[in-house]
């Protein structure tokens, strides 16, 4: 471990910082961003010392302003979306599960290669827990390696499916929700200014209209978003998404998306009339999160509904104002259809499964770690295995569970391989960002995005660590 006292980091810091009270001054730019920042970014993940760990964020997040790096929501950028005077891209959002600071370092490489700006690195409940990245530690690492690759402008972090348990809100519906809140509470705090809300698991379909299908769905979105208004800091309206059509569900159709608009409209107002409300709407167009894996462990194809992607998003924007229909579960389709959602005026799309694929995948990937990864899989969650699988898709399926126990193996991989991922990584960004037309969007982001910096504490980000 680089520090093992608080006054050792004070010595590190002091010869590249100039901490006085609040602020932090950087004194000698290369020396900081090609030897502090990969130390304290490391610190502020491992070190067992919450002291050391919460000072290390706190440095991070106060430096990153001086550096260009803010921490932002993109709201007002799909609000312009909304009424037309911004579009023709559709926004990638990155979930990254494991190798978290290379990732993101790619991704940034990738953007700016392209000129791209509207892109939003995002992870959600579920990941939260299985690759063991609270947001407090997901956020400091995403603003670590934009401010290592040079980003300047916004930076959009978001909570991604921050989902109602339909089983547990059955059997307790305050206690569900009060969960939820905590963990909005602890992502705003973390510098997430982008939330979605997905309670489409509670949606149900016995009832006899599509309103009373919807209600609890919308009523617990309306409830969640005014909650989250009383968070905001000062100048940031955070980007709220809602969600119709849960993920490998049945398609979406127009009927559920205007009715629960105009149900969560009505139930948000109850909570103050002209509470900002959702900025985009998630719905179903027959994907699954990660995709279906075959007995030879590859991807089945998925026909996806373009169709319905394209009327949902225009009734979307012309009847509601919102920058459009999100689609979920995309990263393992087919690279010739990522070019289609911005012709059918998508507004964000949801990136996950193929960037850990890629990591497993690569030739560079040690072998033996592989194995052992995979005979902890086995082991640890042989109880997930069905009776008819292939070790290929039990695999396939469970790998990412991988992320959370073997996250320091994953960061502290021999430089040739990180190296070699990384730039395996990048080239797909680079790929993605251009399919999507999110290449040159830095001036719409730079006109309807503006920096707002947010002051931190650092006995806040040690209390988040303790």
């Amino acid at each position: 471990m680089k520090y093992t006292s608080i006054d050792q980091l004070d010595q590190a810091l002091n010869r590249t910082l100039r901490i006085d009270g609040a602020t932090v001054k950087i004194v000698d730019r290369l020396e900081f961003l090609h030897d502090l920042l990969d130390d304290l970014v490391y610190a502020a993940v491992f070190n067992p010392d919450p002291r050391i760990k919460g000072r290390a964020r706190w440095v991070i997040k106060t430096a990153a302003p001086e550096m260009g790096v803010v921490p932002a929501s993109i709201q007002t950028l799909y609000e312009a979306m909304g009424r037309g005077e911004a579009g023709g891209f559709t926004v990638p959002a990155i979930n990254i599960r494991g190798m978290s600071y290379d990732v993101a370092r790619a991704a940034i490489r990738a953007a700016k290669t392209t000129k791209t700006s509207a892109f939003i690195f995002e992870i959600a409940k579920s990941e939260i827990g299985y690759t063991q990245q609270r947001p407090g530690e997901y956020a400091v690492v995403m603003i670590a390696a934009a401010i290592r690759e040079g980003h300047t402008g916004p930076l959009f972090i978001q909570g991604d499916h921050f989902q109602v348990n339909a089983k547990h809100y059955l059997k307790d519906p305050a206690k569900e929700i009060d969960g939820l809140r905590a963990l909005i509470r602890e992502a705003i705090a973390a510098g997430f200014y982008n939330i979605d809300i997905d309670s489409s698991t509670t949606v149900d379909l016995s009832k006899p209209t599509t309103g009373e299908q919807q209600r609890t769905n919308y009523e617990i979105a309306a409830d969640l978003t005014a909650f989250i208004r009383t968070l905001q800091p000062p100048g940031v309206s955070i980007s709220v998404g809602g969600e119709i059509g849960e993920v490998g569900g049945k398609n979406s159709t127009e009927e559920e998306l205007r009715a629960y608009m105009d149900g969560y409209r009505r139930a948000l107002d109850t909570f103050g009339a002209g509470l900002i409300g959702i900025s985009k709407i998630s719905i179903q167009t027959g994907t699954s999160h990660g995709g279906v894996p075959l007995p030879d462990g590859s991807v089945a194809q998925v026909a996806l509904d373009f169709d319905t992607l394209e009327r949902l998003s225009k009734v979307s924007r012309d009847a509601y104002g919102l920058a459009g229909a999100v689609q979920h579960g995309a990263s393992t389709l087919p690279a010739e259809v990522f070019d289609r959602f911005p012709a059918v005026a998508t507004a964000e799309i949801h990136l996950a499964t193929e960037f850990q694929n890629m990591i497993f995948e690569h030739r560079s990937f040690p072998k033996p770690l592989k194995d052992e990864i995979y005979t902890h899989l086995a082991a640890a969650h042989a109880d997930e295995r069905k009776a008819n699988e292939t070790d290929q898709q039990f695999l396939y399926k469970t790998r990412k569970k991988a992320f959370g126990p073997f996250k320091e193996r994953f960061w502290t991989l021999n430089g040739i391989a990180r190296e070699a991922i990384g730039l395996a990584v990048q080239q797909k960004f680079e790929f993605l960002f251009r399919k999507l037309s999110a290449a040159n969007t830095e001036d719409a982001v730079k006109r309807f995005v503006p920096p707002i910096p947010v002051a931190v504490t650092v006995d806040d980000e040690i209390a988040a660590c303790g």
